[in-house]
């Protein structure tokens, strides 16, 4: 399946890759089930990431007080809460809903967990796939978050190696000559939200690539140094 853009986008879903274990090496996956090319942004749900890096939990889903303990136990603080729903802060710096622990997609009685360092698993994908290929390709590891004052949720970047998490465009100008004060671009949840597009819920394709992408977005990068907002220009804590 692949959506393009007037401009030459490519959105394409990779097809065949089969269920997750722990151990298994994401990298060969997708090197065995894609044919990638240089400059690629390879997309890879957290799911996969999270199972193949074993971070699993056994879990009776419908234990409330359990899954209040775990959502706590990979959190700092509790923002609010209505019910069962905790928005709180991870420990990786997001905030989001039950610290992104997820019961879909798993065997039953088990929940996934949010990798430890999302930026490194994409740094080691990243790698290992140059390593096989010699090919220079960038990852992006996505979850799905909801927005603030805003329904519907989109997946969002959690982890990135190889492309922009922010584009810095101030000190440019627009298209009429006037310089750019404030603006920076999410680049990386950008492209998350795309392969979105083609990979659903349902479908089994944890994978996608992005073909198109600027040259001028790839270098190395951080989620945790570009997106996390400091709690010093956070008007809402």
């Amino acid at each position: 399946m692949a959506v393009d853009s007037p401009h030459g986008l490519q959105i394409l879903a990779v097809q065949g890759i089969p269920e997750v274990k722990p151990g298994d090496r994401i990298s060969d996956l997708i090197t065995s089930n894609a044919c990638l090319e240089e400059g690629d942004v390879v997309v890879v749900t957290q799911k996969i990431v999270s199972k193949a890096e074993g971070r699993l939990v056994n879990i009776n889903a419908e234990d409330l007080n359990a899954r209040r303990r775990l959502i706590e136990s990979e959190s700092v603080r509790v923002l609010r809460q209505r019910g069962e729903l905790q928005i709180v802060e991870t420990r990786h710096g997001f905030i989001c809903a039950n610290a992104g622990i997820d019961f879909s997609n798993v065997p039953a009685g088990q929940a996934a967990l949010l990798p430890i360092d999302p930026d490194r698993s994409a740094r080691r994908i990243r790698y290992e796939i140059l390593a096989r290929t010699s090919l220079n390709v960038a990852i992006i590891i996505s979850d799905t978050f909801g927005r603030t004052w805003r329904r519907g949720v989109v997946d969002v970047a959690i982890g990135c190696a190889g492309v922009a998490a922010v584009a810095d465009l101030r000190g440019t100008y627009d298209a009429l000559g006037r310089p750019l004060l404030a603006t920076e671009i999410c680049v990386a949840d950008e492209i998350a939200a795309a392969a979105e597009l083609v990979m659903g819920k349902a479908s089994r394709s944890p994978v996608a690539i992005i073909r198109g992408v600027d040259k001028a977005f790839m270098r190395e990068s951080s989620v945790a140094s570009e997106i996390i907002r400091p709690a010093s220009e956070d008007l809402f804590r």
